[in-house]
């Protein structure tokens, strides 16, 4: 027994078959059909307008596949030109950062009367209570253990150790750091020690010095490891205590050790004293 569905696919197949054979027809005679053909014409006209249009929207949907499929791949060309394009730009970004940098390392260099290697960081230690980093210079460059490390800024840290090809930077703000130092404007001494943060403390300052707040702190050359008049860094908090004879001062380095890259090794100890600022 055959379903209705069957059936009805039958017909179209059939009205299909009867839709082709006149159009064979036609096609054959210019003439108009008459009789038979007529009707079966007007019969087989709506199916013949419902398949056309079946067949129009198959090559409707077919385009716009082939259409979307060219717009995906060239989608994905243009985003892999614009990705290229981007890290074009960021090179030359960096490249053009990085010489205004070493601009400003070499005026600082033809300045000082000290022979220093140049040095780039390529390490930073993660530990919150160490404040090191490494540099890609050792002892094959000349850098030896206790150097000075410098940038224009002002003082960044000392090498405290040092291989065949990287040496290792205790920084300026590290608590074991330490820098004998005095005010500029009051010639007031203390030691700077680092906070472990971004900030220093300049201790045993006396009560009776008068120094104020934005006043700039440089080293003393006492030490034996800083030459005298590097900077350190500028006064940022004064408290004094009604006991004792010293000030609680903080001091905020001039180096801002977040975007450190670059930096000097004084190759060799020399403590001639700086031209001081005025």
């Amino acid at each position: 027994m055959f379903s209705k569905r069957m059936i009805l696919v039958a017909v179209v197949i059939v009205l299909i078959a009867v839709n082709i054979i006149l159009l064979t027809i036609t096609s054959k005679h210019s003439q108009t059909p008459s009789g038979l053909g007529r009707g079966a014409l007007v019969v087989v006209s709506p199916f013949q307008k419902q398949f056309n249009n079946f067949v129009q929207s198959v090559k409707g949907i077919w385009n716009q596949y082939f259409y979307l499929v060219f717009t995906a791949k060239e989608n994905q060309r243009l985003k892999k030109a614009l990705a290229k394009s981007m890290r074009q730009l960021n090179r030359c970004a960096e490249s053009e950062l990085a010489n205004d940098r070493l601009r400003h390392l070499l005026g600082f260099e033809e300045e000082v009367p000290w022979p220093m290697i140049a040095a780039r960081v390529v390490g930073k230690d993660p530990s919150p209570w160490s404040k090191t980093v490494i540099v890609d210079k050792g002892t094959e460059d000349g850098v030896r253990q206790g150097a000075p490390v410098v940038i224009p800024e002002g003082i960044a840290g000392v090498v405290v150790e040092a291989s065949h090809r990287y040496a290792k930077v205790l920084l300026l703000i590290d608590p074991n750091s330490a820098v004998d130092a005095l005010v500029q404007q009051t010639r007031a001494r203390g030691i700077v020690k680092g906070g472990g943060a971004d900030y220093c403390v300049f201790n045993y300052v006396l009560r009776k010095h008068e120094i104020g707040v934005g006043d700039t702190v440089v080293s003393s050359g006492l030490d034996g490891v800083f030459p005298k008049g590097l900077r350190v860094g500028r006064i940022a908090e004064i408290v004094r205590l009604n006991a004792g004879i010293f000030q609680k001062v903080s001091v905020t380095p001039y180096v801002d050790f977040e975007i450190l890259e670059e930096v000097f090794i004084i190759s060799k100890p020399a403590f001639e004293s700086l031209p001081e600022e005025p």
